[in-house]
């Protein structure tokens, strides 16, 4: 018999908004029907290697305080299949459909980029038994660009072509690992891409390799033959005072910048929202208009404290705001829900992870309800395009269609006179009617 990580739990499963037990599911009805989709196909759940696997409970001010019998270290490759098999334990067990990875929380480093490719190619084989055994998915997979020193001046921004080289490989075996299991997507995420300071820095020559290292990751994925999107994930500061991939903005103008927007969406994050200065609705908005919106790191922020805390969703507003934009703009197809959260450290029993878990996916289950129904209810839609009415018909359609001029404008601003027929926004009103249905 296999080792059993988490021997004293089972199958997670559905028991209603009734049910007390803590490992159940009182919102998450996997095959239950939401707009004509399940809500396994509406939310398409991920589970984290990182902070799931890899993470222990520790921060600047104190050593690791998790209890993890897969966590014996970060040296073997016997080691990294062992956490491998804990990995697929619990994403069965909680009933995700998909798992993600960065390629060093999958194996160890190696002292050099042929030692890492061979501890990668090892477990990379096991995580394919698995996958096929399991029947669970790769989201995407992405490359850790950004914890090793070597990285400390970025990575396809480094100030050393020797740097970028390596960066470029190790997304190169990456890629191709994604590849090989069947990845829906693959992620960018600039975690050293930026600057502390610009008296070192060369602005436009960091932004222009950048440009280029996506280049040539397009091309090898055509090389490939890999069919998934890449993703772009927006985060404005920590570790660097500034990161390029500020915000869902910034990264648009990147890519429209540098000729590269046919090739990407953007995978935006919640709590990268909030460090950005926007809501987690905002970002989806702005991407979702530009056509770029591809995936989602599901987690939350603490109001009370201005750094990155990756706690689990588990407010209503957020999760059903979130899935009234994701519905909005068609729903995912390869990207998903992508629980890029952690359990706080006082957390710290193997148990909290399914708690963790169970309470996002619900938050998120809930959400995804109350979002359809909002829209089945029609007030909310409704006054906003009553709103805009005006653009519907006479010079709002003719400026809208692009054969209005300024002249155009002017005759009709001077019949007016004056503009005497403004509305009241009713926020508050709009704002109650959203709280009837939570």
């Amino acid at each position: 018999m296999p080792k059993e990580f988490f021997p004293r739990i089972s199958a997670i499963r559905f028991e209603g908004p009734d049910s007390k037990n803590p490992l159940a599911f009182k919102h998450y009805d996997a095959e239950a029907l939401v707009e004509g989709r399940s809500m396994k196909e509406h939310l398409r759940f991920a589970v984290v290697y990182w902070h799931t696997m890899r993470g222990a409970g520790a921060d600047m001010f104190g050593w690791g305080t998790a209890q993890r019998t897969w966590q014996t270290g970060e040296g073997t490759v016997k080691e990294a299949i062992q956490r491998a098999r804990a990995m697929f334990e619990f994403v069965g067990k909680l009933g995700a459909p998909f798992y993600c990875w960065h390629d060093r929380d999958v194996a160890p480093h190696g002292k050099t980029l042929a030692e890492s490719n061979k501890n990668f190619d090892a477990v990379g084989k096991e995580l394919k038994k698995l996958q096929k055994d399991s029947g669970i998915g790769l989201l995407w997979g992405t490359a850790q660009n950004f914890v090793h020193p070597r990285y400390m001046h970025g990575a396809a921004t480094s100030c050393s072509a020797d740097v970028y080289c390596f960066a470029a490989a190790q997304v190169k075996k990456a890629l191709e690992w994604t590849h090989e299991l069947d990845g829906q997507g693959y992620v960018f995420w600039g975690g050293r891409e930026g600057y502390s300071t610009l008296l070192n820095t060369d602005l436009k020559r960091e932004m222009d390799h950048l440009g280029r290292f996506m280049h040539m990751a397009v091309d090898y994925k055509k090389k490939l033959g890999f069919k998934g999107p890449f993703y772009i994930e927006p985060k404005p500061k920590e570790p660097t005072k500034h990161q390029y991939d500020s915000d869902a903005a910034a990264c648009l103008n990147f890519l429209r910048e540098y000729n590269l927007l046919d090739h990407f969406k953007l995978n935006i994050e919640t709590n990268h929202a909030t460090l950005a200065g926007h809501t987690m609705q905002h970002e989806l908005e702005v991407a979702g208009a530009a056509g770029a919106l591809g995936s989602i790191d599901a987690n939350m922020g603490d109001v009370m404290l201005g750094w990155d805390t990756d706690q689990f969703p588990t407010d209503l507003y957020l999760t059903s705001q979130v899935m009234l934009s994701i519905l909005k703009y068609g729903g995912f197809t390869t990207g998903g829900t992508n629980f890029d959260a952690k359990v706080r450290r006082e957390s710290f029993e193997p148990v909290d992870l399914f708690h963790a878990h169970i309470a996002g996916m619900d938050a998120f289950a809930r959400g995804l309800k109350i979002a359809a129904a909002i829209r089945k209810d029609g007030r909310l839609g409704k006054f906003v395009a009553d709103r805009y009415r005006s653009w519907d018909r006479g010079i709002g359609a003719k400026i809208e269609a692009g054969k209005a001029t300024f002249s155009d404008c002017e005759k009709h601003a001077l019949r007016l006179g004056e503009v005497t027929d403004l509305e009241s926004g009713r926020q508050e009103l709009l704002e109650a009617i959203y709280n009837e249905f939570l």
